[in-house]
């Protein structure tokens, strides 16, 4: 089947190549001339594993094209999935901009029926509302209908997520959208669901909610843990044993980020506000992310009464390992905190570097190491759980830092490992190792 994917983010070029992947011809639609141009060349312009691979395969076989041209590439089209972004206002509310930007270029260019299938995660009622919105612009004659399709991908394993996702979930109002859709998804064999429109659209915002109170839960207990004595990883080990709780996303750290979890929580909280009822669960999530971003900041503070002058290292900057992705990353205010007091901040990231670069272009020292990172550093903050970092063995702390005072957030290292080492080690929801102040005022 023909299918026109509007977008070459995560959502829309991640599921314009599977589904070139799955036999489909596909052609995926941008404005910016410079991702286009990388994509022809078989180039992705996000790291994604996989991806590239895929992009090369698909176009030489003759099912993937990306072009510029939307006015084309939505004429004809009989299926038309959008997978723009849907970033959050200053308020928290989604912002639909790009959205109805395609909605009306898709209404303005149509000369045929055609399915539009909203990928882009919206809040509940917008399929309603884009569908009413294109039918006033849409030539007279032409008959457009909207579906929802929620995507359930995370990013570092988005391709992984899509050819074999866990569901495929399909929110039409008629029985053909309901049958051409499923006739899409036939070739991936994943279980379908379908229903209306408004429970698809929910279905995406519930399912990310719940993944990030489960975080924040996971993570106030392990600030608990520390008050009280006890180890957070004991404690989960224990919870996780029982199958109604499961052992997915009971790692405790420094908190959620990336392009979902945190605009997903804010929308849907803002939503029903608006709508006059409070999601209190997912407001105390929202707080508790907010806060646990700067666990370790407050216990650095606790054995350096300042970091002026201090040479910091930064081991990962990323939101999480398997991205080059920085939006809602803890690693960004935490860095800037510690520049406006002036310590001398040297980061290692195996991918983020680029993108890194972008918010801190003159004030971050960038190294090819780790090693590099951390010599004659006077202390060092574990921002991301990259396999190379959290597989380092903890003595390189005592062997290249001038003082090894290590603040993981993301509980990398044993305690038993970081005390042989003689390291002072601090992580979240566990004893602190080898603790003792130092004195550099």
């Amino acid at each position: 089947m023909e299918i026109t994917v509007a977008g070459t983010g995560y959502v829309g070029l991640v599921t314009g190549v599977c589904l070139a992947e799955a036999g489909h011809v596909v052609t995926c639609v941008d404005p910016i001339q410079e991702k286009i141009d990388l994509l022809n060349k078989g180039i992705s312009p996000i790291y994604e594993p996989q991806l590239d691979d895929l992009i090369s395969r698909n176009k030489k076989s003759g099912n993937l094209f990306f072009t510029t041209d939307y006015k084309d590439a939505y004429a004809n089209a009989s299926v038309i999935i959008i997978g723009v972004g849907t970033p959050e206002n200053e308020d928290g509310s989604a912002n639909l901009t790009y959205l109805y930007t395609v909605a009306r270029q898709i209404a303005e260019t149509a000369v045929r029926d055609c399915l539009v299938v909203i990928k882009s995660t919206v809040p509940i009622g917008t399929n309603d509302k884009v569908e009413a919105f294109m039918r006033e612009h849409v030539k007279q004659g032409i008959k457009v209908e909207v579906a929802a399709n929620p995507e359930f991908l995370a990013q570092g394993t988005a391709v992984r997520d899509t050819l074999n996702a866990s569901r495929i979930v399909i929110g039409t109002e008629s029985k053909a959208a309901k049958q051409l859709l499923t006739e899409i998804y036939q070739p991936f064999q994943q279980p379908i669901l379908t229903m209306g429109r408004r429970s698809a659209e929910m279905v995406k915002y519930a399912s990310n909610d719940f993944l990030a109170l489960k975080i924040s839960f996971v993570n106030d207990i392990a600030n608990l843990c520390e008050t009280v004595g006890a180890n957070i990883d004991d404690v989960t080990k224990g919870m996780s044993m029982d199958s109604r709780i499961g052992d997915k996303f009971l790692q405790a750290g420094i908190g959620y980020g990336g392009s979902c979890f945190p605009k997903d929580t804010k929308a849907l909280h803002w939503l029903s506000e608006e709508e006059g009822y409070v999601l209190r669960t997912v407001k105390a999530a929202i707080e508790v992310n907010e806060k646990q971003k700067f666990k370790l900041i407050k216990k650095a503070r606790k054995d350096f009464s300042s970091f002026a002058g201090l040479k910091v290292a930064v081991l990962g900057v990323t939101f999480k390992p398997g991205t080059d992705d920085l939006r809602e990353a803890p690693s960004i205010p935490n860095v800037r905190l510690l520049l406006n007091e002036g310590a001398k901040v040297h980061v290692y990231d195996p991918v983020g570097e680029k993108n890194f670069q972008k918010i801190y272009p003159t004030e971050v020292e960038f190294t090819t190491s780790i090693e590099e990172a951390l010599r004659d550093a006077d202390l060092c903050f574990v921002f991301t759980e990259w396999p190379e970092i959290k597989n380092m063995p903890v003595t390189k702390f005592a062997e290249n830092m001038k003082t090894p005072y290590v603040y993981d957030g993301r509980n990398c290292y044993s305690l038993h490992a970081a005390e042989k080492a003689g390291i002072h080690y601090r992580s979240i929801g566990r004893p602190a190792v080898n603790q003792k102040v130092l004195q550099n005022s």
